[in-house]
């Protein structure tokens, strides 16, 4: 089964998320900072990781930046999900090697639609 480590510190996103991913049948992991996203990642490589922007500690801008930047995780497609919305958020997460920008609130069929698409 393909899995999606979802990063996001809202407890709310995270279940609208996890829902919508799992009703197209994937296995979501997810947690709540880009510390916990590099420990889940140095055990376990998933096939998509859904990052926001806004996250205690280090953000989700830099978590992208390091996980593009790492050999063992530089071929995961990241898809960058945050109410950070404006065309210079979206150029940004595109300079630090975001595969993919969805703007909250996220709609679940553009977004099962896009992880698909990512992970084939």
């Amino acid at each position: 089964m393909r899995t999606v480590l979802i990063v996001e510190d809202s407890l709310t996103e995270t279940q609208i998320l996890t829902r919508h991913l799992q009703q197209a049948g994937l296995v979501v992991v997810s947690v709540t900072s880009g510390e916990e996203a590099q420990i889940k990642l140095s055990l376990q490589k998933p096939d998509l990781i859904i990052l926001d922007v806004i996250l205690p500690g280090q953000s989700g801008f830099e978590l992208c930046r390091e996980i593009k930047k790492d050999p063992h995780t530089k071929q995961i497609p990241v898809v960058i999900c945050s109410t950070k919305s404006t065309d210079v958020d979206k150029m940004w997460g595109n300079m630090l090697g975001a595969d993919a920008y969805l703007p909250k609130p996220i709609d679940g069929q553009e977004l099962v639609q896009l992880v698909h698409q990512l992970i084939k």
